[in-house]
């Protein structure tokens, strides 16, 4: 009389245990950290003067379609202790150039405003916490008129 011979678990079956049982483990430690480690609030403070310093940060949008010239506003920017942290095109092309307060610090976008030499009746306010810096700056066609454009 021959003897059954009890199978045998395949060496697949075996793999594919530890890998579910892996993938279980780490989705459980993952749910473990997010619902134990506290959350960041992205959101600026409400006042971000002294959040940040002194050290504005700005963006540049070139709004006269000249190429180029966000670049070099940027350097001059940079040169004069600014930090730049975007720079690319505007919208539209803006026949004057201006600064735009995002924070609801209108001392800080004076400020670059007087490095650039743009008039102070140019200082826009349009608040954007969500946009993450101090001020924008739109180059427009008057740009040869701007500090940078005058070394």
């Amino acid at each position: 009389m021959r003897r059954k011979r009890t199978q045998r678990p395949k060496r697949w079956e075996g793999l594919l245990l530890v890998v579910l049982l892996a993938g279980v483990g780490l989705l459980l430690y993952a749910l473990g950290v997010r619902l134990l480690a506290p959350r960041v609030d992205p959101a600026r403070e409400k006042n971000p003067a002294q959040l940040i310093g002194e050290i504005i940060q700005v963006e540049v949008r070139n709004a006269c379609g000249v190429e180029g010239v966000a670049a070099r506003t940027t350097h001059y920017l940079r040169q004069r202790g600014f930090d730049v942290v975007e720079v690319g095109n505007y919208t539209r092309i803006e026949p004057h150039s201006l600064v735009i307060d995002r924070v609801g610090d209108l001392e800080a976008a004076r400020k670059v405003a007087a490095a650039l030499g743009i008039p102070e009746e140019r200082v826009q306010q349009q608040i954007r916490p969500d946009l993450f810096l101090d001020a924008s700056v739109i180059v427009g066609q008057d740009y040869a008129s701007l500090a940078p454009f005058q070394e």
